[in-house]
């Protein structure tokens, strides 16, 4: 069994391009930047690196993109990994791999940020999480205190490590 699949959050580098296909379908391209940040162990020091991502979306996806991605937004990718290969002009083989994007999801809306279609509506809140005050027990075939107390429920914070 094979698996191709990407996941990435990051900020984009620069505004989607859109183009149209010879066959009418649009395609939108753009870039995202992604940070990994550690401690170096030797030093103690904070480093970080920055990866630089090539993105491609087609359809009804690229035209979402365009419409409503510009450059510094974090957004969500789903998405898949593809190399293609071309001449140049000198005949030299290039090649570049870039994520084909499946699904996208676009980050929270800063304070003072204006999208570029003014008739997108707002996002709908969520629903609170409501959670439980009571831990569910599950039946017990057996009525021997035993067998009730290794079906109980385990506390987390009673984990040792």
């Amino acid at each position: 069994m094979n698996l191709n699949k990407v996941f990435l959050i990051g900020n984009l580098t620069r505004d989607p391009e859109q183009k149209t296909m010879p066959n009418g379908r649009s395609i939108s391209s753009f870039g995202m930047a992604t940070n990994r940040i550690w401690t170096d162990k030797e030093s103690g020091e904070k480093q970080q690196q920055v990866e630089f991502h090539n993105l491609v979306a087609f359809g009804k996806l690229a035209d979402i993109c365009n419409q409503y991605l510009t450059k510094g937004k974090l957004v969500f990718i789903e998405g898949r990994l593809q190399t293609r290969s071309w001449d140049d002009q000198s005949g030299n083989k290039k090649f570049r791999t870039e994520i084909i994007i499946e699904s996208m999801q676009m980050g929270p809306k800063l304070s003072g940020e204006v999208s570029k279609a003014s008739s997108m509506p707002e996002e709908p809140e969520e629903a609170p999480i409501e959670k439980e005050d009571k831990p569910t027990k599950k039946s017990s075939k057996s009525s021997s205190p035993k067998a009730a107390k290794d079906e109980e429920e385990i506390n987390v914070e009673d984990i040792p490590f």
